[in-house]
């Protein structure tokens, strides 16, 4: 009997083993995106230097969709990185940008505002303000000064939900749930200047 216990409990930790291994995709892709993806982004040259052209996939979670209907401005970053690439040391970090959008939803018109900057536009829907929000045209990232011909560099872009910037009461409860936390992975590309 003690021969079959052991034989036993070495198929159970098998299974268990076999089990985490199919599970482990599922669990790692539903973990990585959090509601945001990156679809597509490329720089294209523009008349005094490199323009960023993107497009992200945003669901936004029950929770944050609950609290911009309350009234709570939401804040949405998209962070541009573009890093040379160097053997014998840390990378170089030639630019390091972002673009910051204010989401907000006012009760008394049914509307949706969304602002960057100084400009500011409305929208009836909420599908219609993140559909603006989420296609990045010609933003001007970087001059052409920066970019050596010949040069290899990594360009790296996301899109996050900014949990700092909301009230300090909200902002409690926001470090503790992962309800309030949107963030995409890094889209990489290598990106060169031909002579």
């Amino acid at each position: 009997m003690v021969l079959l216990r052991f034989p036993l409990l070495a198929l159970c930790r098998l299974a268990a083993a076999l089990l985490v291994l199919a599970l482990l995709p599922q669990l790692s892709s539903a973990a990585s995106g959090d509601g945001i993806e990156v679809v597509q982004a490329s720089l294209d040259p523009t008349e005094d230097g490199w323009a960023l052209n993107a497009q992200f996939d945003l669901t936004l979670k029950p929770r944050l969709d609950e609290a911009l209907r309350g009234g709570l401005p939401l804040y949405f970053v998209i962070d541009f990185e573009l890093d040379q690439p160097r053997w014998y040391w840390l990378d170089d970090k030639a630019v390091a940008t972002s673009l910051t959008y204010r989401l907000t939803y006012y009760a008394l018109t049914r509307e949706y505002r969304l602002s960057s900057g100084t400009l500011q536009v409305g929208f009836p829907t909420l599908a219609e303000a993140l559909s603006v929000m989420t296609r990045v045209h010609d933003w001007r990232v970087m001059d052409k000064s920066v970019i050596k011909p010949g040069e290899t560099y990594i360009a790296s872009v996301r899109m996050r939900f900014d949990s700092s910037q909301l009230p300090k009461p909200v902002l409690l409860t926001a470090l503790t749930s992962r309800e309030w936390t949107m963030e995409s992975d890094w889209k990489r590309f290598s990106f060169e200047l031909t002579r």
